[in-house]
């Protein structure tokens, strides 16, 4: 097998998601090769700010650079489809932010077209890749809490609290007709049917959106920049702000998730809890290192991460000794190492633990069920 550090990569979009996507690839030793902006301009002051040697004209020019064989696509929603369609018509690995694309029809053809082409296509939930979370996966596979039966949580942020907060999200011909369910509980929902190892197979919705009218800056605004002042123009508002959502599971098991961007004082906070037969785990974000276990007959236990203690899937995702905090960006290097061993072997495996094409398809279809539920306040099947 190759080694990784031989894969050249090229990261469109180097806004919040492409620099962390720049600074794991950079920990792992992969090569990048050039970063394409929205703009050449603009694209050559970035690159030059993460220090990255070359900034693309254009996705044509990225795809003639023989030295690439792997592109991370970190750009708004609406350009996914399109880029994401020419990267594998060029024949080039690829990973994906999520969502894969703004409908379920646009996810269908790229997931088909990535089967076809056989090249690794990645969907980057990177939350999978918590060791935390991984051991998790394992646990629950080897019947270490029984049959899964409930599961509950949030994924609550404050960053769009004021109508004088504005992001491209916002704005549904880029970002799609979901919001925050697209953008942040997508994440839960891949992640509570990853550790589960189960699929979603019906929906009830509730979506509002209490800020119908927001003030949008005239001029460029960052992701979770908090900026505001100056001028701006009145924009309605029609994807939701907040969303409370029951979930079925193809097992029979039940779930109930809150999700929120405009919830003060939560900057990222992802929960869960899966109730088993036999006992519970529940985990938060914002203290990654720390697994609940609860059980009915004997105390309840306090997980601490430490590869010496996981089972075999935490210990390898995990790079630091115990003691030693992994946090968010630790995520993509873990997540990106067994995308690229991928690579490296020429090919997809056969049950990896990345999201796929598939996985970011079948999410786009829960969404979808989502959001026909919510229109009809009644209770959605998932398509597939």
């Amino acid at each position: 097998m190759r080694s990784t550090s031989e894969i050249g990569a090229a990261v469109i979009g180097g806004g919040f998601i492409g620099s962390a996507h720049v600074e794991a690839l950079r920990r792992l030793n992969i090569p990048i090769r050039g970063l394409l902006g929205r703009t050449h301009d603009g694209g050559s002051q970035r690159a030059s700010e993460l220090g990255v040697g070359h900034a693309y004209a254009s996705l044509e020019e990225l795809l003639t650079d023989p030295a690439v064989e792997v592109v991370h696509v970190a750009s708004p929603n609406a350009l996914h489809y399109p880029q994401v369609r020419q990267i594998l018509q060029a024949g080039r690995h690829v990973v994906c932010e999520k969502p894969l694309a703004t409908t379920s029809a646009e996810s269908a053809v790229l997931a088909e077209e990535a089967r076809a082409a056989g090249v690794v296509a990645a969907v980057n939930f990177n939350l999978r890749f918590y060791p935390i979370n991984q051991h998790v996966r394992q646990l629950v596979a080897d019947g270490g809490i029984g049959t899964p039966r409930l599961l509950s949580g949030h994924y609550l942020q404050d960053w769009l609290l004021f109508d004088t907060d504005w992001n491209w999200r916002l704005e549904p011909e880029v970002g799609g007709e979901l919001r925050a369910v697209a953008d942040i509980g997508s994440h839960w929902l891949d992640l509570v049917a990853f550790l589960c190892g189960d699929r979603i197979s019906h929906v009830l919705a509730d979506l509002a959106t209490f800020i119908p009218v927001r003030r949008q800056p005239t001029g460029p605004t960052q992701t979770f920049s908090g900026a505001r002042g100056g001028a701006t123009v009145d924009r309605e508002i029609r994807s939701e702000d907040a969303a409370s959502i029951l979930v079925r599971f193809v097992s029979g098991a039940r779930g109930a998730v809150t999700i929120s961007q405009v919830s003060p004082g939560r900057k990222n906070s992802l929960r869960y809890e899966i109730d088993g037969s036999m006992a519970a785990v529940a985990w938060d974000s914002e203290r990654p290192d720390e697994l609940w276990l609860g059980h009915r007959d004997q105390p309840n236990e306090l997980l601490l991460r430490n590869p010496a203690l996981l089972n075999r899937a935490g210990a390898a995702a995990a790079f630091l000794p115990g003691g030693h905090a992994e946090g968010f960006a630790d995520t993509f290097k873990a997540a990106f190492s067994a995308i690229y061993a991928d690579v490296a072997a020429g090919g997809p495996s056969a049950s990896p633990a990345y999201a796929t094409f598939a996985d970011g398809h079948d999410e786009m279809l829960v969404n979808d069920a989502i959001a026909t539920s919510a229109r009809s306040s009644t209770w959605a099947e998932v398509a597939r």
